[in-house]
Protein backbone atom coordinates (compact mmCIF):
# COMPACT_ATOMS: atom_id res chain seq x y z
CA UNK A 1 0.00 0.00 0.00
CA UNK A 2 1.41 3.46 -0.87
CA UNK A 3 2.44 5.46 2.17
CA UNK A 4 0.20 8.40 1.33
CA UNK A 5 -2.84 6.11 1.05
CA UNK A 6 -2.38 4.96 4.63
CA UNK A 7 -2.15 8.55 5.92
CA UNK A 8 -5.13 9.61 3.79
CA UNK A 9 -7.12 6.66 5.10
CA UNK A 10 -6.37 7.76 8.65
CA UNK A 11 -7.39 11.32 7.87
CA UNK A 12 -10.61 10.17 6.21
CA UNK A 13 -11.37 7.98 9.19
CA UNK A 14 -10.83 10.81 11.68
CA UNK A 15 -12.93 13.31 9.71
CA UNK A 16 -15.78 10.90 9.08
CA UNK A 17 -15.87 9.66 12.66
CA UNK A 18 -15.90 13.20 14.02
CA UNK A 19 -18.76 14.24 11.71
CA UNK A 20 -20.83 11.13 12.52
CA UNK A 21 -20.39 11.56 16.28
CA UNK A 22 -21.18 15.28 16.09
CA UNK A 23 -24.34 14.59 14.09
CA UNK A 24 -23.17 16.34 10.92
CA UNK A 25 -24.35 13.21 9.12
CA UNK A 26 -27.83 12.28 10.32
CA UNK A 27 -28.51 8.73 11.58
CA UNK A 28 -29.45 6.46 8.68
CA UNK A 29 -28.08 8.84 6.04
CA UNK A 30 -26.51 7.13 3.00
CA UNK A 31 -22.80 7.87 2.68
CA UNK A 32 -22.08 8.31 -1.02
CA UNK A 33 -18.43 8.10 -1.98
CA UNK A 34 -18.73 10.87 -4.57
CA UNK A 35 -20.25 13.25 -2.03
CA UNK A 36 -17.64 12.36 0.59
CA UNK A 37 -14.85 12.86 -1.91
CA UNK A 38 -16.15 16.34 -2.71
CA UNK A 39 -16.53 17.22 0.98
CA UNK A 40 -13.13 16.00 2.18
CA UNK A 41 -11.08 16.12 -1.04
CA UNK A 42 -9.97 12.53 -0.44
CA UNK A 43 -9.98 9.68 -2.96
CA UNK A 44 -12.28 6.67 -3.05
CA UNK A 45 -9.77 4.11 -1.75
CA UNK A 46 -8.95 5.94 1.52
CA UNK A 47 -12.65 6.67 2.01
CA UNK A 48 -13.57 2.99 1.59
CA UNK A 49 -10.85 2.09 4.08
CA UNK A 50 -12.27 4.62 6.56
CA UNK A 51 -15.84 3.39 6.08
CA UNK A 52 -14.76 -0.19 6.67
CA UNK A 53 -13.07 0.81 9.95
CA UNK A 54 -16.17 2.73 11.03
CA UNK A 55 -18.34 -0.27 10.19
CA UNK A 56 -16.27 -2.34 12.63
CA UNK A 57 -16.96 0.34 15.25
CA UNK A 58 -20.71 0.18 14.51
CA UNK A 59 -20.86 3.85 13.55
CA UNK A 60 -21.51 2.91 9.90
CA UNK A 61 -23.55 0.11 8.36
CA UNK A 62 -22.58 -1.67 5.14
CA UNK A 63 -25.48 -2.87 3.03
CA UNK A 64 -25.10 -5.37 0.21
CA UNK A 65 -25.33 -3.67 -3.18
CA UNK A 66 -26.34 -0.38 -1.52
CA UNK A 67 -23.08 0.90 -0.07
CA UNK A 68 -22.74 2.51 3.35
CA UNK A 69 -24.96 4.56 5.63
CA UNK A 70 -24.71 6.09 9.09
CA UNK A 71 -25.80 3.66 11.79
CA UNK A 72 -29.30 4.56 13.04
CA UNK A 73 -30.14 5.56 16.60
CA UNK A 74 -32.90 3.88 18.58
CA UNK A 75 -34.14 3.42 22.12
CA UNK A 76 -33.22 -0.27 21.94
CA UNK A 77 -29.66 0.55 20.87
CA UNK A 78 -29.30 3.21 23.57
CA UNK A 79 -30.37 0.76 26.27
CA UNK A 80 -28.09 -1.93 24.88
CA UNK A 81 -25.14 0.47 24.68
CA UNK A 82 -25.54 1.84 28.21
CA UNK A 83 -26.23 -1.57 29.70
CA UNK A 84 -23.11 -2.97 28.09
CA UNK A 85 -21.08 0.03 29.27
CA UNK A 86 -22.17 -0.71 32.83
CA UNK A 87 -21.27 -4.39 32.47
CA UNK A 88 -17.85 -3.75 30.95
CA UNK A 89 -16.75 -0.59 32.73
CA UNK A 90 -17.63 -1.70 36.24
CA UNK A 91 -15.36 -4.71 35.73
CA UNK A 92 -12.59 -2.49 34.34
CA UNK A 93 -13.07 -0.10 37.26
CA UNK A 94 -12.79 -2.93 39.78
CA UNK A 95 -9.55 -4.04 38.15
CA UNK A 96 -8.20 -0.50 38.13
CA UNK A 97 -9.00 -0.10 41.83
CA UNK A 98 -7.16 -3.36 42.51
CA UNK A 99 -4.12 -2.71 40.32
CA UNK A 100 -3.97 1.08 40.13
CA UNK A 101 -0.95 2.86 41.60
CA UNK A 102 -0.33 6.49 42.59
CA UNK A 103 -0.07 7.50 38.94
CA UNK A 104 -3.54 6.11 38.34
CA UNK A 105 -4.89 8.02 41.33
CA UNK A 106 -3.24 11.17 40.00
CA UNK A 107 -4.90 10.68 36.59
CA UNK A 108 -8.31 10.30 38.19
CA UNK A 109 -7.85 13.38 40.37
CA UNK A 110 -6.42 15.58 37.60
CA UNK A 111 -9.07 14.66 35.03
CA UNK A 112 -11.82 15.17 37.62
CA UNK A 113 -10.42 18.64 38.33
CA UNK A 114 -10.27 19.50 34.62
CA UNK A 115 -13.84 18.25 34.12
CA UNK A 116 -15.05 20.28 37.09
CA UNK A 117 -13.43 23.44 35.74
CA UNK A 118 -15.10 22.92 32.37
CA UNK A 119 -18.49 22.27 33.94
CA UNK A 120 -18.39 25.64 35.68
CA UNK A 121 -18.35 27.45 32.32
CA UNK A 122 -21.91 28.55 31.53
CA UNK A 123 -21.67 28.53 27.74
CA UNK A 124 -24.11 25.79 26.62
CA UNK A 125 -24.38 27.04 23.04
CA UNK A 126 -20.67 27.53 22.41
CA UNK A 127 -19.43 24.71 20.13
CA UNK A 128 -15.85 25.04 21.38
CA UNK A 129 -16.99 24.80 24.98
CA UNK A 130 -19.12 21.75 24.22
CA UNK A 131 -16.20 20.09 22.44
CA UNK A 132 -13.86 20.82 25.35
CA UNK A 133 -16.45 19.55 27.84
CA UNK A 134 -16.86 16.32 25.92
CA UNK A 135 -13.09 15.86 25.84
CA UNK A 136 -12.77 16.45 29.60
CA UNK A 137 -15.67 14.08 30.24
CA UNK A 138 -14.09 11.37 28.13
CA UNK A 139 -10.70 11.86 29.81
CA UNK A 140 -12.20 11.36 33.26
CA UNK A 141 -14.11 8.19 32.44
CA UNK A 142 -11.11 6.69 30.66
CA UNK A 143 -8.84 7.60 33.58
CA UNK A 144 -11.10 5.64 35.93
CA UNK A 145 -10.51 2.39 34.01
CA UNK A 146 -6.98 3.11 32.77
CA UNK A 147 -5.30 0.71 35.22
CA UNK A 148 -7.36 -2.36 34.31
CA UNK A 149 -4.31 -3.96 32.69
CA UNK A 150 -6.31 -5.07 29.65
CA UNK A 151 -5.95 -3.43 26.25
CA UNK A 152 -8.86 -5.50 25.00
CA UNK A 153 -11.10 -4.01 27.65
CA UNK A 154 -9.88 -0.52 26.76
CA UNK A 155 -10.70 -1.09 23.08
CA UNK A 156 -14.20 -2.30 23.93
CA UNK A 157 -14.74 0.68 26.23
CA UNK A 158 -13.62 3.07 23.50
CA UNK A 159 -16.08 1.52 21.03
CA UNK A 160 -18.95 1.72 23.54
CA UNK A 161 -18.07 5.33 24.31
CA UNK A 162 -18.36 6.22 20.62
CA UNK A 163 -21.77 4.57 20.51
CA UNK A 164 -23.09 6.44 23.55
CA UNK A 165 -21.68 9.89 22.78
CA UNK A 166 -23.83 10.11 19.63
CA UNK A 167 -26.90 10.10 21.86
CA UNK A 168 -25.49 12.59 24.35
CA UNK A 169 -24.67 15.08 21.59
CA UNK A 170 -28.21 15.03 20.19
CA UNK A 171 -29.87 18.41 20.60
CA UNK A 172 -33.13 18.09 22.58
CA UNK A 173 -36.27 18.98 20.60
CA UNK A 174 -37.60 22.52 20.97
CA UNK A 175 -39.44 22.98 24.22
CA UNK A 176 -37.64 20.14 25.98
CA UNK A 177 -34.35 19.79 27.79
CA UNK A 178 -32.33 17.18 29.57
CA UNK A 179 -33.21 16.87 33.29
CA UNK A 180 -31.01 18.94 35.60
CA UNK A 181 -28.26 16.95 37.29
CA UNK A 182 -25.34 17.77 39.53
CA UNK A 183 -22.74 16.22 37.26
CA UNK A 184 -19.83 17.57 39.30
CA UNK A 185 -21.19 15.81 42.39
CA UNK A 186 -21.85 12.56 40.50
CA UNK A 187 -18.34 12.41 39.06
CA UNK A 188 -16.79 13.51 42.33
CA UNK A 189 -18.49 10.73 44.28
CA UNK A 190 -17.32 8.10 41.78
CA UNK A 191 -13.75 9.39 41.96
CA UNK A 192 -13.75 9.53 45.75
CA UNK A 193 -14.98 5.94 46.05
CA UNK A 194 -12.39 4.77 43.51
CA UNK A 195 -9.47 6.53 45.20
CA UNK A 196 -10.65 5.17 48.56
CA UNK A 197 -10.44 1.69 46.97
CA UNK A 198 -14.11 0.99 47.65
CA UNK A 199 -14.76 -1.10 44.56
CA UNK A 200 -18.37 -1.95 45.35
CA UNK A 201 -19.41 1.64 46.01
CA UNK A 202 -17.50 2.97 43.00
CA UNK A 203 -19.13 0.38 40.72
CA UNK A 204 -22.59 1.13 42.12
CA UNK A 205 -22.11 4.87 41.63
CA UNK A 206 -20.82 4.42 38.08
CA UNK A 207 -23.78 2.18 37.25
CA UNK A 208 -26.24 4.70 38.68
CA UNK A 209 -24.52 7.51 36.74
CA UNK A 210 -24.95 5.67 33.44
CA UNK A 211 -28.55 4.66 34.20
CA UNK A 212 -29.43 8.29 34.88
CA UNK A 213 -27.83 9.26 31.58
CA UNK A 214 -29.84 6.63 29.73
CA UNK A 215 -33.11 7.65 31.39
CA UNK A 216 -32.58 11.36 30.77
CA UNK A 217 -31.71 10.78 27.11
CA UNK A 218 -34.76 8.58 26.62
CA UNK A 219 -36.99 11.21 28.22
CA UNK A 220 -35.61 14.02 26.07
CA UNK A 221 -35.54 12.15 22.76
CA UNK A 222 -38.28 9.54 23.16
CA UNK A 223 -40.22 10.47 20.01
CA UNK A 224 -37.09 10.62 17.86
CA UNK A 225 -35.82 7.29 19.19
CA UNK A 226 -39.21 5.62 18.83
CA UNK A 227 -39.39 6.77 15.21
CA UNK A 228 -36.01 5.14 14.55
CA UNK A 229 -37.14 1.74 15.80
Amino acid sequence: MPKNLDSLGGRAYSLLRQDIIAGTFAPGLPLRLAQLQAKYDIGFSPLREALTRLTAERLVMAESMRGFRVAPLSREDLRDTMGTRIFIETEALRRSIEFGDYDWEARVVSTLHALGRQLTRNEPDDPENLEALEERHRDFHFALVSASGSRRLEQIIDSLYLGSVRYRLLRPPKGSALPKRNLAAEHGAIAEAAISRNAQLASDLLSAHYRLTQESLEAAHIERLDDAM
